[in-house]
Formats: C-alpha cells, structure tokens, sequence
C-alpha cells in the first residue's frame, strides 16, 4: 500500500476501476439470475416457499456451479482489463515523461483486440471458469447452511443473520478461489511483453517450482478482507429485492 501511494499516488488504488462498475451489474444478475431459475428447475419451488421446503444443499451446489460457470463467460474480457490496468505501474505524471502503454479501459480493449487478437479478450478464461464454477457452489452452500442454522423453520433470515452469512460465504469462496485466481491473473498478464506460459497447467508447474506451492495463496488475506463486506451487502440486497419483487 505504501509502495503504490508513494509511486502512483491515491490515484493508483482505483486502477482498473470502471470496467469492473460498468460490468458489476449484469454480472451479477446473470450469476444470481441464474442461481435462483436453476433452482427454480431443479425444485419447483419459487423462492418465496424455499425456507418452508428448503432444497437440498446438492440443488444449491448444482444451481451454484452453474450460475458461476455462465458468470465467468460474461466477466472474462472485463476481468482481464482489470487485471491489465492493476498491474500497470506509472510513476506520478511528469513532464516528458512516456505515456503508460494503456491510456484506460477502452484503449486497453482495442490494444488487446489488435495485438492479440479477439482471443486475447478470453486469455484466462478457462482458468477463470475453473475457478467460479464450484467456488459459486460453496459460495451458496455456506450461505444457506448459515442461514438454515441461526433461523427458525419456515422463517426467513434476519437481516443480521443474511450479512453475517454472506460475508462468510464471500470467504469461503475466496479461500477456495485463491489458488486458481492466482493462476488465472498470471495468465492473463502473459502476452503482454512476451509469452512466458504454454497453458494453464504450465503455469501452475512453473509457479510451483519456482515460488513453491504457498504462491497458490498468495493475496487470499487481501480477497477475504474485501469478501466479507462486499457478499454480506450482496446477499442482503438480493433477499430484500426479491423479498419486494417476489
């Protein structure tokens, strides 16, 4: 933190910023709009009679993987420009001084695009998928399970109870979600200067032997930190809305 404050100023803790705000939305709604139809199919119960019938934590993890395995289609080309604009690193602007290699989101895209073509967009994909699908799975079983617990039967969940186990749940998907968000950023940056990777599992091996396996969590004290206030707020939003809309 010091480090980006002292080189790039306040500025550099908001890179990469609003691709993720643009795309925010209709992520989650695809994510969330998908979980609750999958398991409005695998059921027939609509959401409103779920805490009278809960559905079993199998149908929760089956509706889960498959909201985070669409998700990370729709996320890949936002998320690599994300990761791309992070890890770019500018010096405070100074007389003279060359201009960064993106100058914001758009630019990045159309670099991307012209460089490496429409692929380069869904570089990282795979491990991207690899990593949402059952990591959206255990995201919901931990939220359920919470609520199951600390609620009477055939109630729903307080509003203190929906953001202590959505917040969980962000950790626990996070937890789960490290290794493969590490490998998934190392092959998104590849490309950008020369290719260093020859596929996923290259990379896993090349991580492994050269930093040792503790390289598979690195920046999981990070990802928890920011999981639990961002999924408790999540998750209260989605039952509140659903619980008006219903």
């Amino acid at each position: 933190m010091v480090k980006i404050y002292r080189h790039e100023s306040l500025l550099g803790f908001f890179k990469g910023m609003s691709f993720p705000i643009a795309s925010i939305a209709v992520v989650n709604s695809v994510l969330f709009g998908v979980y609750s139809n999958t398991l409005l199919v695998l059921t027939a119960t609509s959401h409103q009679e779920r805490r009278a019938q809960p559905p079993s934590y199998m149908h929760i993890f089956l509706a889960g993987c498959t909201g985070g395995f669409l998700q990370a289609y729709c996320l890949a080309p936002f998320d690599l420009i994300k990761v791309r604009l992070q890890n770019q690193t500018e010096p405070r602007a100074q007389p003279g001084s060359p201009p960064p290699r993106y100058q914001g989101p758009v630019h990045c895209a159309a670099s991307i695009f012209r460089e490496e073509g429409p692929r380069g967009l869904f570089r990282g994909a795979w491990a991207l998928t690899l990593r949402d699908t059952p990591t959206v799975g255990i995201y919901f079983i931990t939220y359920e399970g919470l609520c199951r617990q600390y609620t009477p039967e055939g109630q729903n969940p307080s509003s203190a109870t929906v953001l202590v186990a959505g917040g969980f749940a962000g950790i626990a998907s996070w937890v789960a979600a490290t290794p493969l968000d590490v490998i998934k950023s190392r092959m998104q940056m590849d490309g950008l200067r020369r290719r260093v990777y020859q596929g996923m599992l290259d990379c896993m091996v090349s991580s492994i032997r050269q930093e040792g396996l503790g390289v598979f969590f690195r920046g999981v004290t990070i990802n928890s930190a920011r999981a639990f206030p961002v999924n408790a707020v999540t998750f209260l939003s989605y039952e509140y809305l659903l619980r008006w809309w219903g």
